[in-house]
């Protein structure tokens, strides 16, 4: 909130909008009251030509961060690993040593939640829980800083720009969806499609009576298939519903700290006081929500890792395997 010219809902509304591109429908009108007379690829000025603009738009900076998180993630994984190769008796310090025990933890878990052989599952959960866990500690930088900088840069002081990845359902459901995609990769081929369709079809009900089954089948897809779909969904959007409660409550906060602030200074004693302790309030708990939103963001990137290796796990059974 950094002056009295938007309100409190404007405010929020801004800091929960992306930047946005996409296409403009002919006939559109602008933010600039312009009809536009073709279909016109532009960034969005508002919510209603977000909403205009449809399916096909990109979030930039959603879109932008992920992919700079990534590239840094890499960076540092590459660097560590020359770093290790080498290293001959001292042990890893600084950045490595952290790298180190986040491949350790990692593995341990895959090895206690994976009964099953395959190479890559445990560099799919690395890389999920420290891109995750990247993404989501975005939340912990100051709620107005880079958004200021972003709309400098720009010459926009109303430019849209989210700096959490993670808040964006896109983001997060387009990760759950490539899981999903390994699932039922692994289901078709660990236990092909006739493996797979009866497992869709003769569970959770079961009988003997092969009229009974016949009965029971209808049913047992309808069930499986919701229980299939679902956990894509769950996975995305848990990760997601966290991650934007989070960020709001950051967003509520400022507004308490800079409203105290407003209050603070404008001249009236006793409402003075009143907007000192909105403001030395608002940034204790400013203080207070970041050392325990440090333990939201590692465990948010913890469980979607860890259900990504519980659905792997899944796929890979076979009926008649004993373990």
């Amino acid at each position: 909130m950094a002056s009295g010219t938007i309100t409190s809902t404007e405010y929020i509304q801004h800091h929960l909008t992306n930047l946005v591109y996409g296409k403009l429908p002919a006939g559109h009108v602008g933010h600039d009251g312009v009809m536009l007379t073709q279909d016109t690829w532009t960034f969005a000025h508002s919510s209603q030509e977000i909403a205009a603009m449809g399916f096909w738009a990109f979030q930039v900076d959603s879109l932008g961060w992920a992919l700079a998180l990534a590239i840094l993630l890499g960076t540092a994984f590459r660097w560590a690993a020359v770093k290790a190769s080498q290293t001959t008796a001292s042990a890893p310090s600084g950045l490595a040593n952290f790298l180190e025990m986040a491949i350790e933890f990692i593995d341990n878990q895959v090895k206690d939640t994976f009964q099953h052989k395959n190479p890559i599952v445990a560099p799919i959960a690395l890389t999920l829980f420290t891109w995750i866990f990247l993404m989501n500690t975005m939340d912990l930088l100051p709620i107005d800083v880079v958004p200021k900088i972003a709309a400098a840069v720009a010459g926009n002081d109303h430019l849209f720009f989210k700096v959490v990845p993670t808040t964006d359902p896109n983001i997060t459901l387009g990760m759950a969806l490539a899981v999903f995609l390994l699932v039922l990769w692994y289901s078709f081929t660990r236990k092909g499609l006739v493996g797979f369709i009866k497992e869709l079809t003769l569970h959770p009900f079961s009988a003997k009576n092969p009229v009974v089954q016949a009965i029971f089948i209808p049913v047992n897809l309808a069930l499986e298939l919701v229980n299939l779909l679902a956990k894509p969904i769950s996975l995305g959007l848990r990760l997601f519903g966290n991650m934007y409660a989070g960020e709001m409550i950051f967003i509520l906060i400022a507004l308490m700290y800079s409203g105290g602030w407003l209050i603070a200074t404008a001249g009236d004693f006793f409402a003075g006081l009143g907007g000192t302790l909105m403001f030395v309030g608002g940034g204790l708990l400013q203080f207070v929500w970041a050392v325990f939103h440090i333990l939201v963001i590692t465990l948010q990137a913890f469980i979607f890792t860890i259900l990504t290796v519980v659905y792997l796990s899944m796929a890979h059974d076979v009926a008649d395997e004993h373990h």
